[in-house]
């Protein structure tokens, strides 16, 4: 940003976070149908991203597949976002809105949550870029675990779980928006739906973007 004045128009980097099963994935698809309604040219993304070589890895791990050190598989879901910063920044850039599934925090709160310094695992995260908006979709540990599918990867047990809502916690500032994932779906839908539109046109106007953790 040069002078105090903002950088050309760009795209936003939207991210829903959140414990498993709080509606992310059907949330994230709501709001990219909404926003390409209003016309903005915009993409669903989410980590881990397991398309890649690095993605394969992760995949066969959170299925059961294979065992990992916890160091390492934290290194490997970090590893998957900066294979993909080069990218998402391209695309930011040429006007394109990223509504995200997923990011650094949840990979901090997950390897938190197995006894890992918060520290240590915000490290290797420093420097991807900053989301414009942070929507954590606040649900109980045990309200997550009536709803369906719930078990079949590693990470849905609910102790677990509640060790990762507390490392959330821990996590989350005052940019944060948090909504009630209990509500019904549209009317999570409805806040989305305002968050992400202010957002987006204030990326329209400029924004600078940022970098995580610097």
């Amino acid at each position: 940003m040069a002078n105090g004045q903002y950088d050309s128009s760009r795209g936003a980097l939207i991210v829903l976070e959140g414990l498993d099963r709080c509606g992310k994935t059907s949330q994230s698809s709501r709001l990219v149908s909404f926003l390409k309604g209003k016309g903005f040219s915009v993409e669903s993304w989410r980590f881990p991203d397991r398309s890649t070589c690095v993605g394969e890895m992760i995949s066969s791990y959170l299925s059961n597949k294979s065992q990992l050190d916890d160091r390492t598989i934290h290194l490997l879901f970090s590893a998957n976002r900066w294979e993909k910063r080069a990218l998402m920044e391209t695309k930011l850039r040429s006007g394109t809105t990223l509504v995200v599934d997923r990011y650094s925090y949840s990979g901090v709160a997950f390897s938190a949550a197995k006894g890992l310094d918060i520290e240590w695992c915000k490290a290797p995260e420093t420097g991807l870029l900053a989301p414009d908006l942070v929507v954590y979709l606040d649900i109980t540990p045990e309200k997550a675990a009536e709803r369906g599918g719930y078990g079949n990867e590693r990470y849905e047990q609910l102790e677990f779980q509640r060790k990762v809502a507390h490392h959330y916690r821990v996590l989350h500032d005052e940019t944060w928006k948090i909504v009630d994932a209990c509500l019904p779906m549209e009317d999570v839908e409805k806040q989305l739906r305002e968050l992400a539109l202010e957002c987006a046109t204030t990326c329209q106007k400029g924004k600078p973007l940022s970098h995580l953790w610097l």
